[in-house]
């Protein structure tokens, strides 16, 4: 990860790394591995070297993405790979042969694999996202960005795909949005928008909505933001149908936050917006999402 764009330096988040980063300060961290153990750092190096051994195609996300792509270090208790479905079961089981301990936490989207020296941290296996829209599929890997990790060339998960599953991060203890901007800080002049845009088909008011933030946030970087990229989110929001009967009582609210539409899913007598047929999740899957709120993993 020591080779950040430089690009993005700029961006880098001093909440959530309060150091100076001149003028005879302590040196500023250049990636979230600066802010881990000797231990830890060796736990997620024999863990990214298991899954080269085992064959499965994976991607590198989480603080480690963000940092590159954004310049944004903070620390993590965590190691972020991506998979696709198919692939999440022989992933847990590759690890669980080589002593870790696993889980299918939520089996809809993420796995974990602990380590068995000391079960704070962990590889969490990702293949989807919890609320269902983001699935790890062959785009992710196409789109892969080279990096660095500990001195070990990796895949990285590619700036649209980050955009767009933060995008749908809106709850009430966490929203992703400063991350949304400062990922548009960095990298809104080289994004694939096409495909960026084609992520949010269905959801084009989301990715709209974060695109105004972010002009509202930075006035002088709107140039960041081609005007097109607005212009074709407003025509194809505009050209949708009017609501159907059966979208009247419809709340999509719980694809931005697990928790704060409950009340209108369970009390007002809407439909949530994540069932099956018209959504991707089963019932017992957002029912474990939602048993887990408030609980720490």
């Amino acid at each position: 990860m020591r080779n950040a764009d430089p690009a993005a330096a700029h961006a880098i988040d001093q909440t959530d790394a309060p150091v100076a980063r001149d003028g005879g300060g302590p040196r500023l961290p250049e990636s979230p591995f600066d802010l881990l153990d000797q231990a830890t750092c060796d736990f997620y190096l024999r863990s990214l070297r298991l899954l080269d051994e085992s064959g499965v195609p994976y991607l590198v996300g989480g603080a480690y993405s963000m940092a590159y792509h954004a310049g944004i270090v903070r620390h993590t208790k965590d190691l972020d790979v991506f998979v696709r479905a198919a692939d999440a079961t022989r992933t847990l089981e590759m690890f669980l042969a080589n002593g870790y301990r696993t889980e299918r936490t939520f089996p809809h989207w993420l796995g974990k694999a602990f380590d068995p020296a000391d079960e704070t941290t962990f590889v969490d296996v990702i293949y989807g996202s919890g609320n269902g829209l983001c699935p790890v599929d062959e785009q992710w890997f196409e789109h892969a960005t080279d990096g660095e990790i500990l001195g070990k060339p990796s895949k990285l998960v590619p700036a649209e795909e980050v955009i767009w599953t933060k995008s749908f991060i809106c709850e009430r203890e966490r929203f992703d949005g400063g991350d949304v901007n400062h990922l548009l800080l960095a990298r809104g002049t080289t994004l694939n928008w096409p495909r960026l845009i084609a992520r949010f088909a269905g959801h084009e008011r989301v990715l709209l909505a974060h695109l105004l933030m972010f002009t509202y946030a930075y006035p002088g970087e709107r140039h960041r933001v081609p005007p097109d990229a607005i212009d074709q989110l407003v025509r194809r929001i505009n050209s949708e149908p009017q609501a159907v009967n059966g979208d009247a009582k419809l709340c999509r609210g719980t694809f931005l936050s697990r928790g704060q539409y409950l009340v209108d899913v369970h009390q007002r007598g809407y439909e949530d917006g994540r069932l099956q047929p018209k959504g991707p999740m089963r019932h017992e899957d957002v029912k474990h999402w939602t048993d887990a709120i408030g609980k720490i993993r």
